[in-house]
């Protein structure tokens, strides 16, 4: 009789292609216990979706099971026909899949949904069914509950939404639950909720857990076992303190070096000995051609003055109907000249309504916004508008849905040039090419599209577009949360580069507390639209004085017992 829910066993997945086969995973092994949370880190490519997509039977055709077996409960069911595979996926086992808005359908109500899954898998008739929608939601920490349920996906923030995404996990009560990034757009308080939940399952109902994360922080805080995967196969295994703490395969050590640290700030992080580009001397260069912007009148670049925002929740021609949102209330604060300003907050806090403000995307509706002494709400035309714009620039969250699928990325980075019109001819064609050069990538990926990059070259991309009108103000939007710890610590290395190098005024926007260390000189902490507390990073960490600010970092992965191999000379 076995004593595991899942075995995957010498599993091979393949993908014939025109140009041959390409191996996703390679005989890699894996066993999930009852009650067990068993970690799968890699970077991105690794294999570690796939293994997912295995376990589930959602393998996109020509792609397939070349080879191994994956079993539940003794029984194996890789191999399986698609109605036996529906009748499994969902019941036992579920699966948490890392973009939320591609999950939910726009359509329809989160109410809809919900009930729609556990109707499927429980016999429960409409009203119980819906009594446990908003119980679901509630249970995942959404306010409100049974009013939010009645709203669609599009009126949730980006962390709202996985929350309705792993409820919809957690309609059928599964055995297995197969967590790809869960906590990907998850502030460090909603995190800490998601993963006890987790935690909780695994231990009350011995749910078994494969947790697939770039957060090293989330592994070491919450499972049991760990395996390393790198090009598609499997390079070390074993119990989370033993891997993390003393690990042994080169890449694993190069992983765990890329760490941001809450108690350790280091200048640059550790150049990783399994590929990654350094681009620290490819900065210099570009510092060199780079025009010495002018100083600031008062030494502050940015100032912004009880800025408010409000949003239509539920809207009526009769004003007296509506309902308003309070999106950001009265927040003031000040970037100096040359500084890096940290801006953090739990999901839904104004993090982004705040950058939007600033870049112009959003009008405020109160307060003043000043970008080197002007006051940039009072902008009347489009020409004053663009001037501004051309001085600073905006990395997204999200690299992909913030490129054009439909450009070549030698387009996508001159298009800033040319709307300014700030190079003609051959010269606009240079600084594509030398930008892309710059942040790693060579001019030849300039002749490719979007889709033919990884996570972290589309955010390379998204920076070199940033830096093509030459601008002295840089807004960077949760740029580096969807990317895995390698690639996180090489964009990183990048933005730590321009602001040495190219005396970059930076906002750097993050739910993740222990980049913000790294990154930031000071530091602004959001909550529900207002500002609570601005201080020196290193003051707040060490004694912050808002007692939100002492919540959220008290509930910041301690990284215990992580190796500090590597990390000596950084």
């Amino acid at each position: 009789m076995t004593t595991s829910l899942l075995d995957i066993s010498d599993l091979s997945v393949h993908y014939p292609t025109r140009k041959g086969t390409f191996v996703a995973v390679n005989g890699a092994d894996l066993t999930v216990a009852p009650g067990e949370i068993h970690g799968l880190v890699g970077e991105s490519g690794a294999g570690k979706s796939t293994i997912g997509a295995a376990v589930m039977g959602l393998i996109d055709p020509p792609g397939h099971i070349a080879d191994g077996t994956v079993s539940f409960r003794g029984d194996t069911i890789s191999g399986r026909d698609a109605s036996a595979m529906r009748a499994l996926r969902g019941a036992k086992i579920s699966m948490i899949f890392q973009d939320p808005l591609t999950s939910l359908n726009p359509l329809l109500t989160v109410e809809d949904q919900l009930v729609e899954t556990i109707e499927a898998h429980l016999k429960l008739g409409d009203k119980a069914a819906k009594a446990r929608a908003v119980d679901l939601l509630d249970r995942v920490g959404i306010p409100d509950p049974a009013e939010r349920v009645k709203q669609y996906p599009h009126q949730f923030s980006g962390g709202m939404r996985q929350r309705v995404v792993i409820a919809l996990a957690l309609c059928s009560e599964p055995d297995v639950i197969i967590a790809d990034e869960p906590t990907t757009a998850l502030d460090v308080s909603i995190q800490a909720q998601i993963l006890d939940l987790i935690k909780e399952l695994a231990r009350e109902r011995q749910v078994g857990v494969i947790l697939i994360t770039h957060d090293m922080g989330v592994i070491a805080d919450t499972t049991d076992r760990v395996t390393v995967m790198y090009q598609g196969a499997v390079v070390e295994t074993g119990t989370t303190a033993q891997v993390m703490g003393a690990p042994e395969h080169t890449y694993t050590k190069s992983l765990i070096a890329a760490v941001p640290r809450a108690t350790l700030k280091v200048h640059r992080f550790p150049q990783l000995s399994y590929g990654g580009r350094d681009t620290r001397f490819a900065i210099e260069d570009l510092a060199r051609n780079w025009p010495t912007p002018p100083k600031s009148k008062t030494g502050t670049l940015v100032q912004v003055d009880g800025i408010t925002k409000e949003f239509t929740q539920r809207g009526s021609i009769i004003p007296a109907w509506r309902k308003m949102f309070t999106a950001v209330d009265k927040v003031s604060f000040d970037i100096r000249e040359g500084e890096v300003f940290g801006l953090v907050g739990e999901s839904g806090s104004g993090k982004s309504t705040v950058a939007r403000m600033i870049a112009t995307l959003y009008d405020t509706d109160g307060g003043h916004i000043y970008f080197d002494d002007t006051d940039i709400t009072q902008l009347a035309s489009r020409a004053e508008r663009d001037a501004y714009r051309r001085q600073i620039q905006m990395i997204f969250q999200d690299p992909f849905s913030s490129l054009n699928p439909r450009m070549r990325v030698d387009a996508i980075v001159a298009e800033p040039v040319l709307h300014h019109k700030l190079l003609t001819g051959s010269a606009v064609q240079t600084r594509v090419d030398e930008l892309l050069d710059r942040v790693g990538l060579g001019s030849e990926a300039g002749r490719k599209y979007p889709h033919e990059f990884s996570g972290g070259q589309r955010q390379r991309i998204s920076i070199a577009r940033a830096l093509a009108t030459q601008p002295r103000f840089l807004i960077c939007d949760e740029p580096t949360s969807a990317l895995d710890v390698s690639i996180q610590a090489q964009v990183l290395n990048i933005l730590k580069d321009l602001q040495e190098h190219l005396g970059l005024t930076m906002l750097f926007i993050s739910h993740d507390l222990p980049v913000v260390r790294q990154m930031c000189d000071r530091v602004g902490v959001m909550r529900q639209g207002q500002m609570v507390e601005v201080a020196d990073t290193e003051q707040l960490f060490a004694a912050p004085k808002a007692d939100y600010t002492k919540e959220l970092l008290n509930l910041m992965p301690k990284l215990e017992g992580l190796s500090t191999e590597g990390l000596e000379n950084a």
